[in-house]
């Protein structure tokens, strides 16, 4: 009989045997076997980010290898939760299904299909609702992970208020907010300690993230988006710095800037 392991096509229980031997603990890898869940836990993180990147960038040849990446992730996970008797990935997968089904009443249930888009979304909040009721988390901002990108969790945290009318009525009371918070450390900035100035930055950051969920943008979105500007507009000005025989250190702040203003210009006529 074949080693699975060797198996081209042996599939998700060739992962899954394939980690089991890594961490195996006479035979394994020994990086692999001192892992703990929190030592992994960053690499998650990162693997779904490069899933989200290589999606942004409509890289379709890569985007197999950074899912199953993130697949591995889920499977390593896993193995050190068997191994202290917690749960396989047999339940892992039977626990996501188990909660599809719940949450698809009308796909999977007796419920109709003929709703919007929008009463779906409603539905789908109710549902979560009941959930979190279930495992005893009654506050309203119970539940959004700690782990999260800290946008998005303010952004998360920010429509949980929302949802029982904690929230501004129009986009121009979040406009004074920002205005409002913005010369506050303009104000206090000089005579503010490091943490002081940290947590205005944070209020700032908190009521730009309010602005762009009331304007319908997500902001994590956004801020990708500038970022990847940024470096190819950086990019352009170090191949033009290139091209006058310099690199960045070499130049400064006047000439780079003129060039980052003939990059922008260049950008907008294309």
């Amino acid at each position: 009989m074949n080693d699975i392991v060797h198996d081209p096509h042996g599939g998700l229980p060739r992962l899954i045997e394939i980690m089991r031997r890594l961490r195996d603990p006479k035979t394994g890898c020994p990086w692999d076997i001192e892992q703990t869940f929190a030592t992994i836990a960053p690499y998650t993180i990162e693997e779904a980010h490069e899933v989200a990147d290589a999606i942004e960038r409509q890289a379709w040849d890569e985007l197999k290898g950074e899912l199953g990446d993130l697949l591995f992730q889920s499977v390593f996970h896993a193995q050190m939760a068997s191994e202290q008797g917690l749960f396989d990935i047999h339940e892992v997968a039977d626990t996501m299904s188990d909660k599809m089904v719940a949450r698809h009443p009308h796909v999977f249930g007796d419920e109709s299909r003929d709703k919007s888009a929008a009463q779906q979304t409603k539905d789908w909040e109710a549902i979560k609702a009941a959930e979190r009721a279930a495992r005893a988390e009654t506050r309203t901002l119970d539940g959004v992970a700690l782990g999260l990108p800290a946008l998005l969790r303010a952004l998360k945290l920010q429509n949980r208020a929302a949802r029982v009318g904690f929230d501004w009525p129009e986009t121009a009371q979040v406009l004074d907010k920002l205005v409002e918070e913005a010369r506050e450390l303009e104000a206090a900035r000089d005579r503010l300690g490091h943490d002081e100035i940290e947590d205005e930055i944070g209020d700032l950051l908190f009521v730009m993230a309010n602005l762009a969920r009331h304007l319908g943008v997500d902001p994590e979105k956004a801020l990708r988006r500038t970022n990847a500007k940024f470096t190819r507009r950086f990019n352009q000005v170090e191949d033009d710095l290139r091209a006058r025989g310099k690199r960045p250190q070499d130049s400064d702040l006047a000439e780079m800037d003129a060039l980052w203003d003939a990059a922008k210009a260049r950008e907008k006529s294309d």
